[in-house]
């Protein structure tokens, strides 16, 4: 009989053999979640969802509660009104505040006698005010704890009736007049953050004297620079037609430009941010991240009006125009703006991580208003700039890093900046201990020479200015044939109802108790999960994966973010005639 040949599967002679081939440990692979693993992650998926939902349920309530209250400003600190321009003769709806109280200390605890006022000026850009003080860390705090007096001009949130430029920058006039009374022989230092940066420029032009050094913080004074594939919010006016769809969006609002317009396009600059990883972020982090989020909304959402009147001149003037570089932003009858007329010292803060007011814009005026270094010298006027190589745009106010560091340094190194010789100069913080906390001489303030020619910048000129002339034309033929019958139709019935019908509403208020009862719910079993709430290690396999996913989904967003300007640029291209991509 032959034998049965051997085959490569036969069962194992011995158990020996058997665990040889076929491992006791029952654990799957480290690709592969354990059984305990996936019922710990399934929970906590749950937990978090829950109290996610629950976080935007007290956002849309906190929204709902600050548009009761009349939207005030949003500061941490104590504060006493010292004038009103609402009751000027040509009122606006801007006011003086006084910082009285910071972290239980008095103005009489905090202040210094000797040191020189610090009025911080916030940028009406669709937000209430609060940016540059709503937070401890902040350059509201940390003024006050280096011993200035502290100013901060709000604004209110619906504009005088048919309020102009003119009528802001006068009151603004009025209130740094008022500090100066108050501290003689102490020109008051101005700070402008964002939009409220051109409104300090123009303020030094006019008050010659009367203030000291101004400190602008990512404010965008040269609208048409930029760099190619990074900067395009430079171009939404060309592919807009230019200013007669802010003119249609006034008329329909009665008379107002609703300031949640404005919000919608910053987060539309970076979706990938604003409308993804924010809130991937909070879900992700929700246990640690709530409170931080919704300190951080409740200025986000508290969207004010600006009057027809100054949104048009400053989309026709700033924004498409760029009148203000080419001394061509008329002010009031016969008066235009000129900066060559500024004398005070200027400290120019912006950072390469800000896509709103990138370096470009916020230094490219220089050389439009200065031929060369020499002309500067000439004109007697010292300017100094900082970058900050990665921070964000609303980082420049509000990162408690930057406040700590950048703007302590800015406050230290006042009277070198003042003792400087005429020029322009690059500040540079040399830090070894890296503590955002420490004063000088623990880190090291450097004023390097720069020549004004460096910061010159190629752009397309010729195309932007087919910009200005095309909106001209369109906003002629807007103002004509179509406003008078926008303006017929629209009453304050229908302005309130587009107001509480606007996206950037709705899609927060639906969220809230009042407008959602189902969220009642929300809010009761966060309340029991938040009790016996045990969230999972960051290193648990399946919150690893789960980052992963947000992080590919991220850049999924980003990509097409990128093509979509990219698209927007050869169409912009297209229309008025350049080559993105040989420009910056």
């Amino acid at each position: 009989m032959t034998p049965l040949r051997q085959s490569k599967n036969r069962l194992p002679r011995s158990p020996s053999e058997a665990t040889k081939h076929f491992p006791s440990d029952p654990r799957p692979s480290p690709d592969f979640p354990t059984l305990d693993e996936l019922v710990d992650y399934q929970r906590d998926f749950i937990e978090r969802t829950i109290l996610f939902w629950d976080t935007l349920r007290q956002r849309a309530d906190n929204m709902l509660e600050h548009e009761r209250a009349g939207l005030p400003p949003l500061l941490d600190f104590q504060y006493e009104t010292l004038l009103d321009a609402r009751h000027f003769e040509q009122p606006a709806n801007y006011a003086l505040l006084r910082i009285t109280q910071i972290d239980g200390d008095c103005w009489e605890d905090c202040v210094d006698p000797d040191k020189p006022p610090v009025i911080v000026v916030d940028p009406r850009a669709g937000h209430g005010p609060g940016i540059g003080g709503f937070k401890r860390d902040s350059e509201v705090g940390m003024a006050m704890r280096e011993g200035h007096p502290v100013y901060f001009v709000i604004f209110f949130p619906e504009p005088a009736p048919a309020q102009t430029l003119a009528d802001v920058l006068h009151a603004l006039r009025r209130f740094v007049e008022e500090v100066a009374r108050r501290h003689p022989d102490k020109p008051p230092i101005t700070y402008g953050n964002c939009q409220a940066g051109w409104a300090v420029t123009l303020l030094s032009a006019d008050c010659e004297g009367l203030v000291g050094p101004a400190v602008l913080n990512g404010s965008p004074l040269s609208y048409w620079a930029g760099e190619s594939g990074i900067n395009p919010m430079r171009l939404a006016g060309g592919l807009l037609g230019g200013a007669w769809l802010t003119h249609f969006i006034s008329d329909l609002g009665n008379g107002r430009f609703d300031g949640a317009w404005l919000a919608e396009n910053f987060e539309n600059l970076k979706p990938e941010k604003a409308i993804w990883e924010k809130y991937a972020h909070l879900f992700a982090n929700v246990d640690s991240e709530r409170e931080r989020f919704l300190e951080f909304e409740r200025w986000w959402n508290g969207f004010y009006f600006l009057s027809r009147e100054e949104m048009l001149a400053i989309v026709e003037n700033l924004f498409i125009g760029n009148a203000l570089e080419q001394g061509r932003l008329r002010i009031c009858e016969g008066a235009f703006a000129d900066l060559r007329r500024i004398r005070n010292p200027l400290i120019i803060f912006a950072s390469y991580g800000d896509n709103i007011t990138p370096p470009h814009q916020a230094l490219g005026w220089i050389p439009a208003v200065y031929r060369n270094t020499e002309d500067l010298k000439q004109a007697g006027q010292r300017i100094v700039y900082l970058t900050n190589p990665h921070v964000g745009h609303l980082g420049i106010f509000v990162s408690a890093s930057v406040a700590r560091l950048e703007h302590r340094a800015i406050l230290e190194s006042l009277e070198e900046i003042e003792a400087l010789a005429p020029g322009l100069y690059e500040m540079k913080i040399d830090n070894p201990s890296g503590d955002p906390d420490c004063h000088k001489p623990d880190f090291r303030v450097r004023f390097e020479p720069r020549d004004v020619e460096d910061l010159k910048r190629d752009y397309p000129h010729e195309a932007f200015e087919r910009v200005r002339q095309i909106s001209e034309q369109n906003e002629a033929l807007y103002k004509t044939f179509v406003s008078p019958w926008v303006q017929a139709l629209a009453n304050p019935w229908t302005a309130e109802a587009l107001k509480w019908l606007h996206p950037m509403r709705t899609s927060r208020y639906f969220l809230s108790e009042a407008f959602n009862p189902w969220m009642r719910g929300a809010a009761m079993f966060a309340g029991a999960i938040s009790q016996k709430r045990k969230p999972l290690s960051p290193d648990q396999p399946l919150v690893q994966r789960e980052k992963e996913v947000i992080g590919a989904i991220t850049q999924a967003l980003e990509n097409a973010r990128q093509a979509r300007d990219k698209t927007s640029e050869q169409i912009f291209g297209w229309l008025y005639g350049f080559a993105g991509s040989n420009h910056a």
